[in-house]
């Protein structure tokens, strides 16, 4: 049954502003930037040792589909996430999210949470789950100073199952990563039968001088904004709940 989606709030003007400034930032850090600033980018050194564990990573994950009912759309847990993904078919278990670690999720998947924490300016990871029927509708990520890396771990032979990155489609691999910039315009779909899963991972872009310590503020303000600390609020809300034995909603 799908569940009422939180309200978003009336945002405070200075996350207004940043919002509005981050065009002018993402300019300043693609200046800066260390690696290729186009839409599909190079594997770090780091993900050969995931890549190589990838099987272990998978079967943590999808360990957790008999029960994926209790993992939440991520709708709920960031509200702002239900104006490109309204239902309830994109669910996320979350390990890291902008820093912070979900202890309870990383005890249920020790060899991932092994692994992930041995990734270089980690900022986020979590399983991103799509149901059957999802369309993530097109989207730009927050901020050009993050890298986002998916390691497939359960991916559809048959049936849509695709991302539109920048007008090009591109599909997930198992035991592959697909690396990606994803401030540019992206929608994604699964019109398979079963689940795809991935390990989504983001880190910090390599930068050097302004564009490194505009980027490292920007991410520290999203680290405090609503967007992130409702995310935590509303995630703890769900496992609360959960505990009790009542349906999240």
């Amino acid at each position: 049954m799908r569940t009422a989606a939180p309200r978003l709030p009336h945002r405070a003007w200075y996350y207004r502003l940043g919002k509005k400034a981050r065009r002018t930032i993402d300019r300043l850090i693609a200046r800066s930037s260390l690696i290729d600033t186009g839409p599909l980018l190079a594997e770090f050194p780091w993900m050969g040792e995931l890549s190589r564990r990838w099987r272990a990573i998978a079967a943590e994950a999808r360990a957790l589909l008999p029960t994926v009912d209790e993992i939440p759309p991520l709708r709920l847990v960031s509200p702002d996430h239900g104006r490109i993904s309204p239902d309830d078919q994109w669910r996320s278990f979350f390990l890291y999210g902008y820093g912070y670690k979900v202890e309870a999720n990383c005890a249920r998947c020790p060899e991932t949470t092994r692994l992930v924490e041995t990734i270089p300016d980690l900022n986020s990871a979590f399983f991103s789950i799509l149901l059957p029927g999802t369309h993530i509708v097109p989207h730009r990520g927050p901020t050009k100073g993050l890298v986002t890396g998916h390691l497939g771990l359960k991916v559809p032979q048959s049936g849509r199952c695709l991302m539109r990155l920048d007008g090009r489609d591109v599909t997930w691999r198992e035991g592959e990563w697909l690396v990606f910039d994803d401030t540019y315009r992206h929608e994604v779909w699964n019109d398979a039968d079963e689940p795809r899963i991935v390990l989504l991972v983001q880190v910090r872009r390599p930068l050097r001088g302004l564009g490194k310590v505009a980027a490292q503020l920007f991410l520290s303000g999203i680290r405090r904004s609503p967007f992130v600390q409702e995310g935590r609020t509303n995630l703890a809300g769900w496992e609360k709940a959960l505990r009790a034995g009542d349906t999240p909603d």
